[in-house]
């Protein structure tokens, strides 16, 4: 519950730099070849969310991780080519809870929670076409 705009520049940071060490260093292409673009995906997410912050706009964090899970939950279905309905189901409800909590909270307006679902969504789904 950051109130101030330039509280985030940090943590964010942080996370950039930590997404950068365990994709060069642990989760790489010819290991884990999903988990990689995940976590590219997951970096791309927070630079965008870092990168709102110098136009004095807070994407919602909370939105941008579970949109991202759900795509790439959709992805690992569709990969392995099993059904997942159930599970997916589940996430999706689980994106409303989530922005439902956030508006309890105050913590976020409608505006914030959905650049943040579209930060999680879009960078997950553009790199669903490298590994599907």
């Amino acid at each position: 519950m950051l109130t101030d705009i330039s509280q985030r520049k940090i943590p964010l940071l942080l996370q950039i730099m930590l997404f950068t060490v365990l994709i060069e260093k642990s989760i790489t292409i010819d290991r884990f070849p999903s988990l990689y673009f995940f976590f590219v995906g997951g970096l791309l997410s927070t630079i965008f969310a870092f990168l709102l912050l110098y136009v004095k706009f807070k994407a919602s964090i909370h939105m941008i991780g579970i949109s991202s899970l759900t795509v790439f939950i959709i992805g690992l279905s569709i990969h392995n080519q099993i059904n997942t309905i159930n599970t997916v189901t589940f996430f999706v409800m689980m994106n409303g809870l989530v922005a439902s909590s956030r508006l309890v909270m105050k913590a976020h307006l409608n505006k914030e929670l959905l650049v943040g679902f579209l930060c999680g969504l879009i960078p997950q789904s553009l790199l669903l076409y490298f590994w599907l």
